[in-house]
C-alpha cells in the first residue's frame, strides 16, 4: 500500500539473485514433522492472522464475495477448528495483502477485533475500526476507532494485545500528519510523516490512553507487540531523515514509553517502504525478534535474542540460506531458543520455512512448510506456539483464487 505499493523494491532485488547456494556447514537437523491441518477457511479467503489465549489458538481471515469482505474466525482447542463465525462485513473496507485485520481473545474471555474501513473517496483514506464480543462472537458491539483526529488519511497496520492491568491495547500506524487527495504527492502517497501510536481501553471499553510513540516511521510495515514480565515491547520499522529504515523498539517502563532505539544498526537506506515488518515473541524477560533488510541489494532475514526484556539484543543470526522475501515470524521456545519463520527465495521459487536458533547463534537446518507465490498474493504466512504445538497458517494461490491453509507440528 502507500508509496511502496507502487515502488516495491523486492522484485528488482530478487531478479539479481543466482541459485544453487548450498546449506551452510554445521547446521544440525531439527526433528520437526509438519502435519497438514484441515483449514476452517473456504474458497476466496486470504489475510490469515493467528493468536493464542487460554482457550487455544485463534485463526482469523478475510473472505471475499464480489465487492464484499467479511472478517471471520475459528478457534482450535482440540484436534479440529471450530465452526467459523463472522465478525463484520463491508463493501467499503480497505483490504490489502499486508495490512491485515485480526481477532484476539483477552484474558477475561472477551473477543476483540479490528478491520480497516474507508473514510473518504481517496484510495488511502481509511480508519481502524474496533469491536468486541462478550458471547464468543455470536454478537458484536457497534464499531469504534482508537484515533480521533478526524483526518481522511491512512490509519492501519494494527496490533491488538492484552494490555497489562487494563483491557485492550492497540498499536497502529497513523497518517494524521500526512496529506492525501489533491494535495498529495504526485504518486498518490501523502506528504508528511507517518506516526506510530498506542491506545488502551478499559474493561468497560472506555478509552484510557492515546499516545504518540514515534513521530516518523516507515509508512507501511506491519507493527508487532510482545508482553515481557517487565511490560509490553513494540517493534516497528523506523524512518530517519536520511531514509534509513531499520527496526526499532520501544518498551513501556514504569508507565512511560522508552525512547525508541534500533534492534541492530543495519543502516539500510532505502527511498521507499519495503512493506516488511518485524515479529516479536516474549517469555518472562526473554525476547526474540525477527526482521528483514536488503542493504546493498542483498535481501536477507534475521533473528536476535534478548535476556533483559528487550533492552539489549545479541548478534543477529541470518535465517535464509540464499535470499529472502522476509515476511517473518518468531516464537520463543521453553528452553530459551526460538523458532523463526521466513520466506526463502531460491531457484526462482518462494518457500515458507522455519528453523530453530539458539542463544549462542547456532541454527538448525531449515524446514519447509509450503511453497508460496513469490509476490504479494501470498501475503504474510503466520505462526504461533500453544504448549508444545506450533500452528502455521498461510495463503495458497491457485490462478485467481486463494485459500487460507493451516498445518501443525509438535515439539519433541
Amino acid at each position: 500500500m502507500m508509496l511502496a505499493m507502487r515502488r516495491l523494491l523486492l522484485p528488482a532485488l530478487i531478479t539479481a539473485i543466482t541459485a544453487g547456494a548450498p546449506l551452510a556447514s554445521g547446521q544440525s537437523p531439527w526433528p520437526l514433522t509438519i502435519q497438514p491441518l484441515n483449514s476452517p477457511a473456504g474458497a476466496d479467503t486470504a489475510q490469515p492472522q493467528l493468536s493464542v489465549s487460554s482457550r487455544g489458538v485463534l485463526l482469523s481471515w478475510i473472505e471475499r464475495n464480489g465487492p464484499e469482505a467479511t472478517l471471520k474466525f475459528s478457534e482450535r482447542a482440540g484436534e479440529a477448528w471450530s465452526e467459523p463465525r463472522s465478525v463484520a462485513s463491508g463493501k467499503d473496507w480497505f483490504v490489502n495483502w499486508a495490512d491485515v485485520p485480526s481477532v484476539v481473545r483477552l484474558d477475561d474471555g472477551t473477543l476483540a477485533a479490528h478491520w480497516l474501513q474507508k473514510s473518504g473517496p481517496d484510495t488511502y483514506a481509511y480508519d481502524v475500526r474496533l469491536s468486541y464480543s462478550s458471547d464468543d462472537g455470536r454478537t458484536w458491539a457497534p464499531s469504534f476507532t482508537p484515533h480521533h483526529d478526524g483526518t481522511r488519511t491512512e490509519h492501519g497496520f494494527v496490533t491488538l494485545f492484552q494490555a497489562p492491568g487494563a483491557g485492550l491495547g492497540v498499536v497502529w500506524l497513523d497518517g494524521r500528519n500526512m496529506k492525501t487527495g489533491e494535495h498529495a504527492a504526485g504518486d498518490g502517497h501523502g506528504s508528511g510523516d507517518m506516526t506510530l501510536r498506542f491506545a488502551t481501553f478499559g474493561r468497560d471499553w472506555k478509552q484510557t490512553a492515546d499516545v504518540e510513540l514515534d513521530a516518523r516511521v516507515c509508512e507501511c510495515c506491519p507493527t508487532t507487540v510482545a508482553m515481557t514480565s517487565d511490560g509490553p515491547i513494540v517493534a516497528y520499522r523506523d524512518r530517519s531523515p536520511e531514509e534509513v529504515r531499520d527496526i526499532f523498539i520501544t518498551r513501556l517502563e514504569n508507565g512511560t514509553w522508552t525512547a525508541p532505539k534500533p534492534v541492530h544498526a543495519d543502516g539500510w537506506r532505502v527511498p521507499a517502504c519495503p512493506v516488511n515488518g518485524p515479529a516479536l515473541s516474549a517469555r518472562g524477560r526473554q525476547v526474540a525478534v525477527a526482521w528483514f533488510n536488503a542493504r546493498d541489494d542483498q535481501p536477507k532475514s534475521f533473528a536476535a535474542l534478548s535476556t533483559d526484556a528487550g533492552r539489549t539484543f545479541g548478534a543477529p543470526v541470518r535465517l535464509d540460506d540464499e535470499a529472502s522475501l522476509g515476511r517473518v515470524d518468531v516464537e520463543l521456545l521453553p528452553d530459551g531458543s526460538a523458532v523463526a519463520a521466513y520466506m526463502e527465495y531460491a531457484d526462482r521459487r518462494a518457500q515458507f520455512r522455519v528453523r530453530r536458533i539458539t542463544a549462542d547463534g547456532a541454527k538448525s537446518a531449515p524446514i519447509t512448510i509450503s511453497g508460496m507465490a513469490g509476490n504479494r498474493s501470498s501475503g504474510y504466512p503466520r505462526m504461533v506456539m500453544n504448549g508444545d504445538e506450533v500452528v502455521f497458517a498461510w495463503t495458497e494461490r491457485e490462478g485467481q483464487r486463494s485459500q487460507v491453509r493451516t498445518a501443525t507440528a509438535t515439539l519433541r
